[in-house]
């Protein structure tokens, strides 16, 4: 594999005697999209920040493109950065707010003009040059402040929570929008969310932190599907968390034992918390002779549109809850309400045991 285009190694930063990052090492190879994901106050922004130099890290180093810039200023540092605030320039014209990155740099009036015009109809707002950012939407100015990060043509975009600030379907239409036009740019890109869904459906990896450490860094698919701690399991999506006991080949969960696909890494005998996504709790298709199927009754349905969270409980289960995905269609063809009952089955090979 290439070298990385962005390492970070032992990166270190305390505020007095907190600590908010602690030991961070990680590798970004050029082209890919990576989101730090995590809850407030665990040291994700910090973390952007000290890539980007508007903050100084106590300790540890940061190479970009093979260039140590560890302690090199923010003038002289290959990025371009978005806020959530847009940080436009009120005063300024679109085409001025734009083209203040290459103004500064002493690019040609005529380059300049052209790569305006460029990237505004690149961000979807052709003819809006002249306007002023009051004149615009929220989404219009997150596009008019990404268009201007863009405008230096940087090696590194860094987006510091640029959505959340906006209406729900703007923000699910402009995180599209954003993910495509990295695509087509090829721009190395490290963007910091709380909201996982928007994590998940736009990064090639996600760094989940906790309390200035990261926890796992995989795929969406892995980060949802296969998580390696508690903490990404319970963060990650919905998830039923249940204490269970091993038992060889499967594990008890309430009066039943239960089949389970287990890596070896726990031993029988052992309590511990099985972690289950609700689609992995299946009320079809079931056929004679699978196992780990229950009969289960309806304790609660929240509807959520074409499909509902479903809360059921189990006699097998014992005082335990599960929450299932269970479509709308469903429930109406099964006549299915709270107190109907059906029969579920839990996926074997789905179980994430700690």
């Amino acid at each position: 594999m290439s070298s990385p285009y962005l390492r970070l190694s032992g990166i270190h930063k305390t505020f007095g005697t907190f600590t908010a990052l602690e030991g961070i090492d990680l590798d970004i190879h050029k082209g890919e999209f990576v989101c730090f994901l995590g809850p407030s106050g665990c040291g994700k922004t910090t973390l952007l920040r000290i890539i980007a130099g508007l903050e100084v890290q106590s300790a540890g180093r940061i190479e970009q493109a093979g260039r140590d810039i560890s302690r090199l200023p923010p003038a002289e540092r290959d990025y371009g950065i978005v806020f959530q605030s847009y940080a436009l320039f009120p005063n300024l014209t679109v085409a001025d707010n734009v083209a203040y990155g290459l103004v500064n740099r002493k690019v040609p009036k005529a380059e300049v003009t052209a790569r305006v015009k460029e990237l505004v109809a690149l961000v979807g707002l052709p003819g809006s040059e002249g306007k002023y950012p009051a004149q615009l939407s929220g989404g219009q100015q997150q596009r008019i402040a990404l268009a201007r990060a863009l405008a230096t043509k940087p090696g590194l975009l860094l987006l510091d929570e640029p959505l959340s600030a906006l209406d729900a379907i703007v923000r699910v239409h402009l995180r599209q929008e954003i993910r495509s036009l990295q695509r087509q740019l090829g721009v190395t890109t490290i963007m910091v969310t709380h909201d996982q869904e928007e994590a998940l459906s736009v990064a090639d990896r996600i760094v989940v932190m906790n309390q200035g450490a990261i926890e796992q860094v995989g795929t969406p698919m892995q980060v949802y599907r296969d998580p390696a701690t508690p903490f990404v399991a319970d963060f990650v999506g919905r998830v039923n968390a249940l204490p269970a006991r091993l038992e060889p080949g499967g594990l008890r969960l309430g009066a039943r034992r239960f089949d389970c696909t287990l890596d070896g890494a726990v031993t029988a005998g052992a309590d511990v918390r099985v972690y289950l996504r609700p689609e992995d709790v299946l009320a079809r298709p079931i056929a004679p002779g699978d196992s780990n199927v229950f009969e289960a009754e309806i304790d609660k349905i929240e509807f959520l549109g074409s499909y509902c969270l479903v809360r059921v409980k189990s006699e097998d289960l014992g005082e335990h809850r599960l929450t299932v995905y269970l479509s709308l269609n469903f429930l109406a063809e099964q006549g299915l309400e709270v107190g109907g009952r059906l029969p579920l089955r839990l996926l074997p090979d789905r179980m994430r045991v700690f």
